[in-house]
């Protein structure tokens, strides 16, 4: 909305002869807790040099890590792979008590990038198993996040992937049994399970507060808003970006004919687009913007010049830093804004 769009070559994108049109989701790209932990890693090696190391990756995006690499960011699966002493960052997924008392053996400095929407999830959980009461997870097994909120209270907490399991799982007490979930969810998915749930169990307890970001919930809206007018949407986002991978899903089921994924436009293929005359683009909420831009030059090249803006939301949420690293950056008189970032947060209401 008042914005424009350019071509690799900055050239405006207008009004397209051809009758190609591309709709453009907003909001779409990086959330508040990712433009956080990506930041906080470009800050760290601004201020304490190379290397740094990383925990899991940063954000579930491989432009990000690759160039965050580039810079001295040294990525480690697990926190015994950091050398003694050393400093790490962990991703904005969030870790297990576990992990935060095997990185003090190891005397490492530790900043936490964890999302403050996961951080709530992680209280939550540690709060009711507190109180004695079973927790129904749901989410992805495997998930770096899931895992960090199921190592806040392993005793109390079951796990549900799918709606499917929700007629299967056992609790021990009906009457003192919540779901929590994990963030970044198809929020459709969710509340099926979540009824599923409530019909074996219906005294089962909803979270104080909507566990399912507003980031999730405000890109998937935008995609439902534009899918049924779309011939195909494009995703820009990695394979193991859960968000991501729900955006495709929720452009097919709303109505989009046809939608391919991908973490970078030099993946795309002319043959997608035979016939289409609207093409549907958004990006996962770990995605910066540059890979959307790419897209759109790329679609320009092949007469997709007509963008329109699908706006459903506008967002100004932000996160400041971790405490820690927040604390050194202004003893080091490195506080103000950070104007040269690696990479610039969405446009997320053009």
């Amino acid at each position: 909305m008042g914005a424009d769009f350019r071509d690799s070559a900055g050239n405006l994108l207008g009004m397209s002869e051809t009758g190609k049109k591309i709709l453009l989701a907003a909001p779409r790209g990086y959330c508040a807790g990712v433009d956080r932990a990506v930041e906080a890693v470009e800050r760290a090696l601004d201020l304490y040099g190379a290397p740094v190391y990383v925990r899991k990756e940063i954000v579930h995006n491989k432009y990000v890590v690759e160039t965050l690499s580039e810079r001295g960011a040294i990525f480690v699966n697990e926190t015994d792979e950091v050398p003694e002493g050393a400093r790490v960052v962990f991703s904005a997924h969030g870790v297990s008590p576990a992990v935060h008392a095997e990185a003090e053996l190891l005397n490492l400095t530790t900043i936490d990038a964890t999302c403050p929407l996961v951080t709530k999830v992680h209280r939550e959980a540690a709060r009711f198993a507190k109180n004695g009461y079973d927790i129904i997870l749901v989410g992805h097994r495997g998930h770096e996040e899931v895992e960090g909120t199921y190592g806040h209270a392993p005793e109390n907490i079951q796990i549900v992937g799918s709606p499917d399991e929700a007629d299967t799982v056992e609790i021990s007490n009906p009457d003192r049994v919540v779901w929590l979930s994990q963030t970044t969810l198809s929020v459709d998915e969710a509340m099926e399970t979540v009824s599923r749930l409530r019909k074996r169990f219906p005294n089962l307890i909803d979270p104080p507060s909507d566990d399912i970001c507003y980031a999730t919930q405000n890109r998937q809206g935008a995609v439902k808003a534009m899918a049924p007018r779309c011939d195909v949407v494009i995703v820009v986002g990695s394979a193991n970006s859960s968000n991501s991978v729900r955006l495709l899903e929720v452009a097919l089921e709303n109505g989009a004919s046809d939608g391919h994924r991908i973490d970078k436009a030099t993946e795309l293929q002319d043959a997608w687009f035979e016939g289409a005359s609207v093409v549907g683009v958004t990006s996962g909420a770990s995605v910066p913007e540059i890979l959307v831009r790419d897209v759109l030059s790329w679609l320009a090249e092949r007469g997709y010049t007509d963008v329109e803006p699908i706006v459903t939301q506008t967002e100004s949420i932000t996160f400041s830093l971790p405490k820690n690293l927040r604390a050194d950056l202004k003893e080091a008189g490195q506080l103000e804004v950070h104007n040269d970032r690696t990479f610039k947060n969405a446009n997320h209401t053009a």
